[in-house]
């Protein structure tokens, strides 16, 4: 054998046995280590290092001198002795914070709410000083000194409310004080001070609800957006007051000009747009309009399904009826006389929609079910009684009723998005109870054909965001359910 040979041989022989080194080190290291890494994952799933700081740490220090000494390749014992240190650590700093989860449980619940409101982002020196309180806090729970946690822990938990409230504003008001800094800067209040005070105060009201109630934050954030919108309307009306102005533009150059798009408008309606009266019939003959295409345009698509359902279960049964050797003849006739009900059920619908006007309720249907939206009914503000002036809407109601004598009817509650969840649908259910308890008592409608239920906020029908949209969510709808025979 020559050197050649002899020195690759040599190589080969000395990385096989780095080889198998480093793999009997990896199989001793999982071995001494194992329970202790368990161990460590489970504090640490607990959030030991959160609520158990100082146990934690001196766990996780035994362990680093360990992890150390088997690098170096120290004495088996001594890694033995400080994974044993580490595990028991470990453990204690487990329990611990299941006792700082009973003590501390308000606390938590506060950095939770500061931490979902992005306080650490939007409210960094707030956050970290509340950090620095809760950690005091739950050293001192460790230690023993229950008294002293409690007080760390309330100064943390206004820190956090603080930071929570911080970032809230944050987020919701930032875009509105970035805007009225903007309209400053274009002297934007010399020319639309009204708008401009308007977006002020809506920020002014916004703040304040989120004061008094952070956590139902529909209502400011709805005033945040009106203030957002004042401001941008202010910034534009003042460039176009300032363009009139540098044009020499008079009074009635103006109100011509913006006369011209309601005219356009009522043009592609069809409609004459005379504007000796001023502007509202033409917007009032406008509205009634579009609310007929939406009217008309919900029903033929209603209708539309309707039919391509109704004509593919037809098909289906007259298919399965061809098929058939025996009791052919009875099934059509069950098939025809359902199709008669079905078609006495269009017709009472016909019958019950010429009952209200637009302004008393939307007639609509689905499926076989009639929907009477009582648009002309309303409550006062947190109240669930029915005033007496809706007596003769809800006669109605009971004439619809009796023309389906044997239908069951469904009395919907249903509000706006203010308020909390909880309150809306409770005050949903009141007020439907309260249409059906007056149905049975000044009209005599059986309670058994009755049913009242409460959807709160969850089935809008409109945008939340605008008052006409938050009025048509605020209403009471009666289900009517026919019996087919």
């Amino acid at each position: 054998m020559n050197s050649r040979t002899t020195a690759v041989s040599t190589a080969i022989s000395l990385i096989l046995a780095v080889l198998l080194s480093t793999a009997s080190a990896q199989d001793l290291r999982a071995t001494l280590f194992g329970n202790a890494e368990e161990t460590l994952a489970a504090a640490r799933s607990a959030e030991a290092e959160l609520l158990a700081p100082e146990t934690f740490q001196r766990g996780l220090a035994a362990y680093d001198d360990a992890d150390e000494a088997f690098t170096r390749g120290r004495n088996i014992d001594r890694i033995r002795a400080d994974l044993q240190t580490a595990e028991a650590a470990f453990t204690s700093a487990i329990e611990a914070t299941e006792i700082a989860r009973i003590t501390l449980a308000s606390l938590i619940k506060t950095r939770d709410d500061a931490n979902s409101a992005n306080a650490q982002t939007f409210a960094g020196e707030l956050w970290s000083d509340a950090e620095d309180s809760f950690e005091a806090a739950a050293r001192r729970l460790e230690s023993g000194d229950i008294r002293s946690a409690r007080s760390r822990g309330d100064e943390a938990e206004g820190l956090y409310r603080d930071a929570e409230l911080t970032a809230i504003k944050a987020q919701y008001l930032s875009d509105t004080r970035a805007l009225l800094a903007q309209a400053d800067q274009l002297r934007v209040g010399r020319y639309a001070p009204k708008t401009l005070a308007n977006a002020a105060t809506l920020l002014q009201q916004a703040e304040l609800e989120l004061g008094n109630n952070r956590y139902d934050t529909d209502y400011p954030r709805s005033l945040a957006q009106q203030a957002n919108y004042q401001a941008r309307h202010a910034i534009f009306l003042a460039g176009i007051i300032r363009e009139y102005r540098d044009a020499d533009a008079t009074e009635e150059d103006i109100v011509l000009q913006y006369e011209d798009p309601l005219i356009q408008i009522a043009a592609s309606a069809d409609i004459a747009a005379r504007l000796d009266s001023g502007t509202n019939p033409v917007v009032t003959e406008l509205v009634t309009f579009i609310e007929e295409l939406r009217a008309n345009e919900r029903e033929a698509s209603i209708d539309l399904d309707d039919s391509r359902r109704r004509i593919a279960e037809l098909e289906e049964e007259i298919r399965s009826l061809d098929e058939q050797l025996g009791g052919v003849s009875q099934e059509r006739v069950a098939l025809v006389q359902r199709l008669e009900a079905e078609a006495r059920i269009r017709e009472q619908f016909a019958s019950v929609e010429q009952l209200f006007t637009r302004d008393e309720a939307r007639v609509s249907r689905e499926g076989n079910d009639i929907i009477l939206r009582l648009v002309g009914l309303s409550f006062a503000s947190g109240s669930s009684g029915v005033s007496a002036q809706y007596r003769g809407l809800l006669d109605r109601v009971r004439e619809a009723a009796a023309v389906f004598p044997r239908a069951q009817l469904v009395i919907e509650g249903h509000t706006d998005s203010y308020g909390s969840d909880e309150t809306n649908l409770q005050l949903s259910r009141q007020r439907a109870e309260s249409v059906s308890q007056y149905l049975a008592a000044e009209f005599g409608i059986p309670a058994f054909r009755m049913t009242a239920v409460g959807y709160g906020e969850t089935r809008p029908i409109a945008n939340n965001e605008t008052a006409q949209g938050r009025a048509r969510n605020r209403r009471i709808d009666v289900r009517i359910e026919p019996q087919i025979d």
